[in-house]
């Protein structure tokens, strides 16, 4: 009966995993509720992209979180990037994708000081991490998406990142009303040969 059991909550569990995966999507700022998110959540969603796969066990994921008061500290250093870097109207949108969301994670690659990996593995890790991340909040009925902006590198060198550090963009979180609609996916099979 025991093996049974086990069966069954493993198709279950599956079918649920599964639909975790077809189902999350990204959800900006702009379709926001403005409720807060408690912060044990945070701290949650945080525990499982540490929980991603890394190589050699890096790690190579740092994050810095801006709520509530704290996201004028965030307006205030993306409003000092050069106008050569960024259009006003674009860092208006950007200031008010901040204001819109409940909490933003900034997303850093803190690389292996030793090199040990190629770089490409360990943003691969970052990426896993953050996918963790945007799991765990579609679970929890939390919108959610990462932006990449072209002024990340200047972000990055304007909180003085470290040499082996690097800027990976933007978490953007906050309640939605969950009135999205499926995004379609080409068929999978346009994408796979099989040998």
């Amino acid at each position: 009966m025991e093996t049974r059991d086990r069966a069954i909550n493993t198709i279950m569990n599956k079918e649920t995993l599964n639909s975790i995966i077809r189902n999350r999507k990204s959800i900006y700022p702009n379709d926001y509720t403005g409720d807060e998110i408690p912060d044990n959540l945070i701290r949650e969603i945080l525990l499982n992209a540490n929980h991603a796969p890394t190589h050699r066990m890096t790690q190579p994921w740092f994050f810095k979180v801006y709520k509530n008061e704290s996201k004028q500290k965030l307006i205030d250093i993306v409003s000092k990037i050069d106008d050569s870097k960024i259009s006003k109207i674009k860092l208006d949108k950007f200031i008010q994708k901040i204001n819109d969301s409940n909490t933003v994670i900034s997303i850093f690659l803190n690389r292996d000081k030793k090199e040990r990996l190629p770089e490409w593995e360990e943003i691969a890790a970052v990426s896993m991490a953050v996918q963790n991340m945007w799991l765990t909040c579609y679970v929890n009925n939390i919108g959610s998406y990462w932006s990449t902006p072209g002024f990340i590198h200047e972000y990055g060198n304007l909180i003085k990142l470290d040499n082996n550090q690097s800027s990976l963009g933007f978490f953007f979180m906050g309640v939605y009303d969950h009135k999205e609609s499926p995004k379609l996916r080409d068929d999978i099979n346009t994408k796979v040969e099989w040998q």
